[in-house]
């Protein structure tokens, strides 16, 4: 009796470390003409397995009233933030390397007014575009200027793959240190 749930407790761990090592997969979709935009997020185990979607415009739309917390001081967790600083970006380099990129095309279409600043700042646009292009083989940023007013739409198809299992280290050592800690207290209790 104790083999077969030892089994079965064993088949659940190794379940589990390989949900983990697969990881979660992020899709993006946006459409943005005008003042209109639309938009879908999921949230995929096992890069099949849909656990969190949510669609904007949203088709149930809450009238609820959003509570604000006024009573919060933010110069009191700013003061708390300031020596978790350094933990925090050591924690986002190590969240870097679990990432990886399979799909970023976006495409953008902006206009101004004018036609010389219009030509102006779409040529930086197109300049920061270039380096995001050359700096990942997956990236497909693109840009088209509109000379017919003020204008500032686009749509992208967005997909990242998130290693869980190579995460759980760095949170466990950002979670480990006294500051953080604190903050998150300082945070929860406002």
């Amino acid at each position: 009796m104790l083999n077969i749930l030892g089994m079965i407790i064993l088949i659940i761990i190794l379940f589990i470390i390989i949900l983990l090592y697969i990881g979660v997969k992020i899709t993006l979709i946006y459409d943005k003409k005008g003042s209109e935009l639309n938009g879908c997020l999921k949230i995929l185990i096992l890069k099949k397995i849909k656990v969190y979607s949510v669609s904007y415009p949203s088709e149930d739309e809450d009238d609820g009233e959003d509570e604000t917390d006024e009573d919060r001081d933010h110069k009191d967790i700013f003061e708390l933030l300031k020596p978790c600083f350094e933990y925090f970006k050591e924690f986002v380099k190590s969240f870097m390397k679990c990432i990886k990129i399979t799909r970023l095309e976006n495409h953008l279409v902006f206009g101004l007014d004018s036609y010389a600043d219009t030509a102006q700042y779409i040529g930086y646009i197109w300049s920061i575009l270039i380096v995001i292009n050359n700096a990942n083989e997956k990236a497909h940023f693109t840009a088209e200027p509109s000379f017919s007013g003020s204008v500032f739409d686009g749509d992208g198809n967005n997909e990242l793959d998130i290693n869980i299992l190579k995460l759980i280290p760095p949170a466990i050592k950002l979670i480990s240190k006294k500051e953080v800690r604190e903050l998150i207290k300082g945070v929860k209790n406002g």
